[in-house]
């Protein structure tokens, strides 16, 4: 029997709306919403109760129609201690640095009788990281990872409310959970396929978290001193992630970097005994197209046979192929839709007044120093990696050392993340020992 009939949602961001509308719609299920109180959430839970649970989700394309929709939230819980009653599973929708501090809040009785937890976007290592704290607390839930969040749903309006917008679908995402075989993934899978995307199972959790193209190009494209200036300075003109130097950060030298940590993160995978990812097939396969005449078939599918010189350049020309939107329609004027004019967001005053820093970089920052705490673990160098973390560390200590006369989040402080190491690291042997 499916364990997806009482669904709780850990999370009140657009993510959270577009999955209730879905899951209710294909499932019949009963839905939760729960979130920290905060000045944001405040809205959302705000428009909830003025609209008797509402929700709803727009499509920006009409090809992505199977997930437009509206439904009613049957539960919603201020706070994470107020969460009562009977739930099979939990689904996380939170940011990964977030989930021990979430379910910690919980109380054991609610703990102990969960039967499912999904992660929704995860980092390498998320899953044994969940599964270990559930145990220390005589908790045994099947623990499933999807590799990534299935779209780009953003806020109707701009701002947190009960109406969202999904503008972008993938192609493929991959899953993996802790029992194999499961019938939560098997009903997963079905869902997935009514909504036009594929879900690939793999053999483990970890496996499926080493399918997402943050750990791959986030770290190079944000941990550099000319998007962290971006970020955190005050250029004179607004610089973009995608674009190539001088309007982004895309240089020889980056393209080198990006190569060198992927092949860093083979030598982890490899270790542990998952097979890897081809880099360049899976940016083009599973995430954004190029045209055939930019790049050949033969020269994606042998990616990871390539010379180092030879793979740099293929990214190289992945990026520089991706400037503009290669299968749009041009205008009058012969121009493409400009696809890499993706702005750097700058750090922000939150809701509750502290400088805060973007989640990207800062949930990338929880990445790349989970990674690196595996890769010591195993034994494995990481030096492309130690030198994205040394960057933006100098630069939220610089910065910090600077804006003395602000409030400044808990992003701004150095943090090792030992203790989350430490529970995935427990038990995970390499398989060359």
């Amino acid at each position: 029997m499916s364990n997806l009939q009482r669904i709780l949602i850990l999370g009140t961001g657009p993510a959270s709306i577009q999955l209730s509308v879905t899951l209710k719609d294909h499932l019949n299920c009963c839905i939760g919403i729960a979130g920290r109180p905060s000045v944001r959430s405040a809205s959302v839970f705000e428009a909830l109760e003025q609209s008797n649970g509402r929700v709803e989700v727009s499509i920006q394309n009409e090809k992505h129609q199977p997930l437009a929709g509206k439904c009613f939230v049957d539960h919603t819980f201020k706070g994470y201690d107020t969460i009562d009653g009977e739930w099979d599973t939990l689904i996380l929708a939170v940011t990964t640095d977030a989930y021990i501090n979430v379910l910690e809040q919980m109380k054991n009785e609610f703990i102990k009788q969960l039967k499912c937890i999904i992660l929704v976007s995860p980092t390498f290592g998320s899953n044994r990281l969940v599964t270990h704290y559930m145990r220390e607390r005589n908790a045994v839930p099947e623990v499933i990872s999807f590799s990534t969040y299935l779209g780009d749903t953003r806020w109707m309006h701009g701002h947190p409310f009960n109406h969202v917008i999904t503008t972008g679908v993938k192609k493929k995402v991959y899953i993996g959970s802790t029992r194999y075989p499961s019938e939560q993934v098997r009903k997963l899978c079905q869902v997935y396929e009514r909504l036009g995307v594929a879900l690939e199972v793999m053999r483990s959790p970890l496996e499926a978290e080493t399918r997402n193209i943050s750990l791959y190009v986030h770290p190079p494209l944000f941990m550099n001193d000319f998007s962290l200036e971006a970020i955190f300075g005050a250029p004179d003109t607004q610089k973009y992630v995608y674009k190539m130097y001088p309007e982004g950060p895309i240089t020889q030298v980056l393209i080198g970097e990006m190569r060198a940590q992927w092949q860093e993160i083979m030598y982890i995978t490899d270790r542990l005994g998952i097979q890897g990812v081809n880099l360049l097939q899976f940016m083009t396969d599973d995430n954004y197209p190029v045209r055939l005449e930019s790049i050949s078939r033969q020269d994606i599918v042998n990616f990871n046979q390539l010379q180092v010189i030879h793979q740099e350049y293929l990214l190289y020309i992945r990026y520089t192929s991706l400037l503009i939107d290669p299968f749009s329609e041009p205008d009058s004027e012969g121009k493409y839709f400009d696809f890499s004019a993706v702005p750097f967001r700058k750090t922000f005053m939150n809701r509750e007044g502290e400088l805060d820093i973007p989640r990207m970089p800062k949930e990338d920052y929880y990445r790349i120093k989970i990674i690196q705490g595996i890769a010591s673990h195993l034994d494995v160098s990481c030096p492309t990696m130690d030198q994205f973390i040394a960057t933006y560390e100098a630069k939220i200590q610089e910065v910090a050392r600077t804006k003395t006369d602000q409030r400044l989040s808990d992003a701004f402080v150095i943090q090792s993340f030992d203790e989350d190491i430490r529970m995935i690291c427990t038990g995970l042997v390499s398989s060359r020992v």
